[in-house]
Protein backbone atom coordinates (compact mmCIF):
# COMPACT_ATOMS: atom_id res chain seq x y z
CA UNK A 1 0.00 0.00 0.00
CA UNK A 2 0.82 3.53 -1.21
CA UNK A 3 0.11 6.72 1.13
CA UNK A 4 2.16 10.16 2.53
CA UNK A 5 3.76 10.60 5.69
CA UNK A 6 1.72 12.66 7.42
CA UNK A 7 3.65 12.88 10.88
CA UNK A 8 6.04 11.49 12.88
CA UNK A 9 5.07 11.30 16.87
CA UNK A 10 6.88 9.82 19.20
CA UNK A 11 8.82 7.15 16.83
CA UNK A 12 4.98 6.33 15.25
CA UNK A 13 4.82 7.28 11.80
CA UNK A 14 1.02 7.86 10.71
CA UNK A 15 0.75 7.51 7.13
CA UNK A 16 -2.43 9.04 4.68
CA UNK A 17 -4.16 7.03 2.19
CA UNK A 18 -6.51 9.65 1.02
CA UNK A 19 -9.60 7.90 2.60
CA UNK A 20 -8.22 6.53 5.79
CA UNK A 21 -4.45 6.68 8.00
CA UNK A 22 -2.48 4.06 8.85
CA UNK A 23 0.17 4.02 12.07
CA UNK A 24 3.67 2.19 11.05
CA UNK A 25 4.69 1.23 14.56
CA UNK A 26 8.39 1.79 16.13
CA UNK A 27 9.45 -1.83 15.50
CA UNK A 28 8.00 -2.22 12.40
CA UNK A 29 10.34 0.27 11.15
CA UNK A 30 13.26 -0.32 8.76
CA UNK A 31 16.60 0.72 11.40
CA UNK A 32 18.32 3.50 10.50
CA UNK A 33 15.45 4.81 7.57
CA UNK A 34 14.81 8.68 7.78
CA UNK A 35 11.99 9.22 7.21
CA UNK A 36 10.19 12.94 6.59
CA UNK A 37 6.81 14.54 6.47
CA UNK A 38 5.38 14.53 2.84
CA UNK A 39 7.89 11.92 1.15
CA UNK A 40 5.53 9.09 -0.48
CA UNK A 41 6.06 5.48 0.68
CA UNK A 42 5.24 2.01 0.19
CA UNK A 43 4.41 -0.51 2.91
CA UNK A 44 2.72 -3.73 3.82
CA UNK A 45 -0.68 -3.50 5.78
CA UNK A 46 0.01 -6.62 8.07
CA UNK A 47 -3.52 -5.77 10.31
CA UNK A 48 -6.56 -4.11 10.08
CA UNK A 49 -8.46 -3.60 13.94
CA UNK A 50 -12.10 -2.61 14.52
CA UNK A 51 -11.23 -0.12 18.24
CA UNK A 52 -13.36 2.09 19.73
CA UNK A 53 -12.11 4.66 18.03
CA UNK A 54 -12.52 3.78 14.79
CA UNK A 55 -10.58 1.39 12.21
CA UNK A 56 -6.58 1.14 12.79
CA UNK A 57 -4.32 0.17 10.12
CA UNK A 58 -0.85 -1.05 11.30
CA UNK A 59 1.47 -0.82 8.75
CA UNK A 60 4.90 -2.32 8.36
CA UNK A 61 8.37 -1.58 6.29
CA UNK A 62 10.41 -4.20 7.37
CA UNK A 63 8.12 -7.39 6.81
CA UNK A 64 9.54 -10.01 4.14
CA UNK A 65 5.75 -9.84 2.45
CA UNK A 66 6.70 -5.97 1.53
CA UNK A 67 9.69 -7.58 -0.43
CA UNK A 68 6.89 -10.20 -2.13
CA UNK A 69 4.63 -7.69 -3.01
CA UNK A 70 7.11 -5.30 -4.37
CA UNK A 71 8.54 -7.71 -6.66
CA UNK A 72 5.18 -8.58 -7.94
CA UNK A 73 4.46 -4.55 -8.53
CA UNK A 74 7.78 -4.50 -10.93
CA UNK A 75 7.94 -8.00 -12.19
CA UNK A 76 4.89 -9.00 -14.71
CA UNK A 77 6.26 -13.14 -14.31
CA UNK A 78 5.45 -13.05 -10.41
CA UNK A 79 2.37 -11.47 -11.11
CA UNK A 80 1.28 -13.65 -13.44
CA UNK A 81 2.65 -16.91 -11.71
CA UNK A 82 5.47 -18.03 -13.90
CA UNK A 83 7.78 -17.17 -11.25
CA UNK A 84 7.32 -18.16 -7.90
CA UNK A 85 9.10 -16.20 -4.50
CA UNK A 86 9.78 -19.61 -2.66
CA UNK A 87 11.50 -18.28 0.14
CA UNK A 88 12.70 -15.01 2.07
CA UNK A 89 15.19 -14.31 4.41
CA UNK A 90 15.79 -10.51 5.53
CA UNK A 91 17.12 -8.27 7.79
CA UNK A 92 15.34 -5.12 7.73
CA UNK A 93 17.82 -2.18 6.35
CA UNK A 94 20.86 -4.60 5.57
CA UNK A 95 20.51 -7.42 3.29
CA UNK A 96 17.51 -9.76 1.76
CA UNK A 97 17.78 -13.12 0.22
CA UNK A 98 14.81 -14.23 -1.82
CA UNK A 99 14.98 -17.74 -3.63
CA UNK A 100 12.98 -18.14 -6.68
CA UNK A 101 11.33 -20.50 -8.68
CA UNK A 102 10.07 -20.82 -12.66
CA UNK A 103 7.45 -23.28 -13.68
CA UNK A 104 8.36 -22.73 -17.06
CA UNK A 105 12.21 -24.00 -18.19
CA UNK A 106 11.61 -21.65 -20.75
CA UNK A 107 12.08 -18.47 -18.22
CA UNK A 108 14.68 -17.83 -15.86
CA UNK A 109 13.36 -16.80 -12.74
CA UNK A 110 16.45 -14.89 -11.42
CA UNK A 111 16.62 -12.71 -14.37
CA UNK A 112 13.07 -11.82 -14.54
CA UNK A 113 13.47 -10.93 -10.93
CA UNK A 114 16.84 -8.68 -11.62
CA UNK A 115 15.38 -6.68 -14.96
CA UNK A 116 17.15 -5.87 -17.68
CA UNK A 117 20.45 -3.86 -16.61
CA UNK A 118 19.31 -5.12 -13.07
CA UNK A 119 16.32 -2.09 -13.30
CA UNK A 120 13.89 -4.38 -11.57
CA UNK A 121 15.74 -5.10 -8.57
CA UNK A 122 17.61 -1.53 -8.51
CA UNK A 123 13.61 0.38 -8.33
CA UNK A 124 13.40 -1.99 -4.67
CA UNK A 125 16.43 -1.58 -3.07
CA UNK A 126 16.16 2.32 -3.83
CA UNK A 127 12.66 1.66 -2.54
CA UNK A 128 13.93 0.26 0.69
CA UNK A 129 16.84 2.50 1.58
CA UNK A 130 19.72 0.78 -0.92
CA UNK A 131 18.99 -2.42 1.29
CA UNK A 132 21.23 -5.06 -0.52
CA UNK A 133 19.20 -7.75 -2.52
CA UNK A 134 20.14 -11.42 -3.14
CA UNK A 135 17.68 -13.04 -5.39
CA UNK A 136 19.32 -17.14 -5.86
CA UNK A 137 17.36 -20.02 -7.82
CA UNK A 138 15.43 -22.05 -5.53
CA UNK A 139 16.21 -25.71 -5.08
CA UNK A 140 14.25 -29.03 -4.00
CA UNK A 141 17.71 -30.16 -2.79
CA UNK A 142 18.95 -28.76 0.27
CA UNK A 143 22.64 -28.94 -0.59
CA UNK A 144 21.93 -27.18 -3.58
CA UNK A 145 19.83 -25.06 -1.87
CA UNK A 146 22.04 -23.84 0.64
CA UNK A 147 25.45 -23.91 -1.80
CA UNK A 148 23.02 -21.38 -4.35
CA UNK A 149 22.32 -19.47 -1.10
CA UNK A 150 26.52 -18.92 -0.26
CA UNK A 151 27.49 -18.03 -3.67
CA UNK A 152 29.75 -16.64 -4.41
CA UNK A 153 31.32 -18.00 -1.51
CA UNK A 154 33.48 -21.40 -3.06
CA UNK A 155 31.39 -24.71 -0.83
CA UNK A 156 34.03 -27.65 -0.34
CA UNK A 157 31.98 -29.49 2.09
CA UNK A 158 28.54 -29.95 3.07
CA UNK A 159 26.41 -32.12 5.62
CA UNK A 160 22.80 -32.17 5.50
CA UNK A 161 20.89 -32.76 8.92
CA UNK A 162 17.29 -33.90 7.39
CA UNK A 163 15.68 -34.38 11.38
CA UNK A 164 16.98 -30.98 12.35
CA UNK A 165 16.63 -28.99 9.47
CA UNK A 166 20.44 -28.10 9.46
CA UNK A 167 23.44 -27.83 7.45
CA UNK A 168 27.50 -27.78 8.02
CA UNK A 169 29.27 -26.21 5.56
Amino acid sequence: ISGIIQKIERGIVYVDFGRAVGIIPREEQIPGERLTRGQRIKAYLYSVEDSPRGISLKLSRSHPKLIEALFSIEAPEITSGTVEIRSIAREPGSRTKIAVFSNDENVDPVGSCVGQKGIRVITIMSELGNEKIDIIPWSEDPAEYVTNSLSPARILDIEINNEEHKAIV
